[in-house]
């Protein structure tokens, strides 16, 4: 007998469904996996196996083919156990066929018969509902996952034998109730309010989150860098639910989803050490899964002690960071993962940190120096906005019990900026701009969008025009540096670039670093 049971495969981050068929043959008592399984979907013959006699039930003395079509699509991971189990056991002639009608199964299968935790469930479930299907059987720790897609019945899995009894009409398995954001808690972050003095970095950062600009922190040890960047997702614009799925279906598929949350609805902070790979970094291996940048998605990436890591794993951010995408080409094929995140770096201003600090002198020579701030390079540097000095903070300020101003405060003017550009880029949107390049804050902006919307009047283009010849700008440099101006003046609520806001902006180029 023939039974077919319908899975799922994660390629990407997308889901392409899988058909699992089983077939009952003569010859000797043995089961074959076809239809390009790797070394994990080839083990699940035993654990099937030893499975189905743990939970009680007839594992079938008969010659079992497993097919897992197309064939064209690699198969990996243990998700396609239970399945299998149940493919096995209507072949036996053990359970309906119809029983799985409309039903999407996926699962790993202990070999006491109880159903493990699957990776990428959320993309599993939506591709289940696009496709049409009106059910999908999951395990019980997953399940939360799934019931984030609406019209969708989520039946949680614990055991292989439950799920037979279901099926088999014995008992029942009570669906999930779906899920909405507003019954899950949000976790609360580094406040604004207990960072002590560093109000110029904390105004820097406040522009940084309100443009979506990148921007680098430079200042000796224990100047509060490193807490300062925690602070960040705190300020950013809240996720909308669709930009909370899209980042809970990159950290599911990555299979670095907490247990107890079922979507993300904080802004991602990653904080790599400077050790990582590039393949680590950008994404990477055989079969290609998301990396730091993908998993740094609507939220924040963070690098710490900048100049340490490796020439070529700072190089290969510069593309992601133009265009908001990677994309990892194989033999078999080509990978695109998300990649809009916002870069906020750390970094000394020499080796032993104390470059230019007023109380504690500097050991390192001149040449030492240069030689360590060189090993950003330019191009990597001209890509971010804002250039930050970060002192040491003062006795005084550090004793002050009084609490600064509070990261829901600076949220609410951020969002009231962000909205501000919204409307503007909304309202001059032609469809082909918008299909080929979509401008959601200032950082996004292109040369025909900074012309049109960053002029200036006669005194910031006196005022531009000597920044340029001063400070050597770039061109590249020059369209910053307004767009950064066009931030600050949608934090004031202005409709024009002003002198101020343009003073501003220049403030935040690199002046004392050795690359200038």
């Amino acid at each position: 007998m023939l039974a077919k049971v319908h899975s799922c495969a994660v390629i990407g981050l997308e889901g392409v469904i899988v058909e699992v068929e089983v077939d009952t043959g003569q010859g000797l008592p043995y089961m074959v996996i076809v239809g390009l399984p790797d070394a994990a979907v080839q083990e699940s013959r035993e654990r099937v196996q030893t499975a189905i006699k743990n939970a009680g039930l007839f594992f079938p003395r008969h010659r079992l083919t497993v097919n897992l079509a197309p064939a064209s699509v690699r198969k990996e991971g243990p998700a396609y156990d239970l399945p299998i189990a149940l493919g096995v056991l209507i072949a036996a002639g053990q359970l309906p066929l119809e029983s799985v009608e409309g039903a999407l199964v996926v699962g790993e299968l202990s070999l006491d018969g109880s159903v493990r935790h699957t990776r990428g469930v959320l993309p599993m479930a939506a591709v289940a509902r696009q496709e049409g299907y009106t059910r999908i059987f999951v395990p019980e720790v997953d399940a939360a996952e799934a019931a984030l897609i609406p019209d969708l019945e989520v039946i949680p899995v614990p055991s292989l034998v439950s799920l037979y009894s279901h099926l088999a009409g014995v008992s029942s398995l009570p669906p999930r109730p779906p899920i909405t954001p507003d019954e899950l808690p949000v976790i609360t972050q580094t406040d604004f309010r207990e960072i002590k003095g560093q109000e110029h970095v904390k105004r820097a950062l406040e522009v940084a989150a309100a443009g979506g600009h990148n921007m680098l922190m430079v200042g000796p040890p224990g100047a509060g860098k490193t807490l300062l960047a925690r602070a960040m997702p705190g300020i950013l614009p809240r996720m909308s639910i669709d930009e909370a799925l899209d980042v809970t279906r990159i950290y599911s598929v990555a299979d670095q989803l907490p247990p107890d949350t079922p979507l993300i609805q904080n802004r991602p902070f990653r904080a790599p050490h400077h050790t990582i790979s590039h393949a680590g970094l950008v994404g990477g291996g055989n079969q290609p899964h998301p990396g730091e940048i993908s998993l740094a998605h609507r939220g924040v990436l963070f690098l710490d002690e900048l100049p340490e890591f490796g020439m070529r794993v700072l190089e290969v951010m510069r593309q992601p960071m133009e265009d908001k995408v990677v994309t990892i080409s194989r033999a078999q094929g080509s990978l695109t993962f998300p990649a809009n995140f916002q870069l906020i770096a750390a970094m000394n201003p020499c080796p032993c940190g104390y470059y230019g600090d007023p109380v504690k002198a500097c050991t390192c020579s001149s040449g030492t120096v240069t030689k360590y701030q060189k090993r950003i390079s330019g191009p990597l540097l001209d890509r971010i906005d804002i250039h930050i000095e970060v002192p040491r903070v003062a006795y005084e300020k550090l004793s002050d019990q009084r609490l600064g101003e509070s990261s829901e405060a600076i949220q609410k003017r951020v969002e009231a900026a962000r909205q501000r550009q919204r409307e503007r880029f909304n309202s001059n949107a032609t469809h082909l701009q918008s299909a080929l390049h979509f401008v959601a804050c200032n950082a996004d902006m292109r040369p025909a969008e900074v012309r049109k919307f960053c002029e200036l009047d006669d005194t910031g283009l006196s005022l531009m025009k000597t920044a340029m010849s001063q400070l050597q700008l770039s061109a590249r440099a020059y369209h910053r540096i307004l767009k950064l101006a066009r931030t600050i003046a949608d934090l004031a609520g202005s409709d024009s670039i002003g002198p101020s806001h343009l003073a501003e902006a220049l403030q935040y180029r690199p002046k004392s670093m050795a690359m200038g």
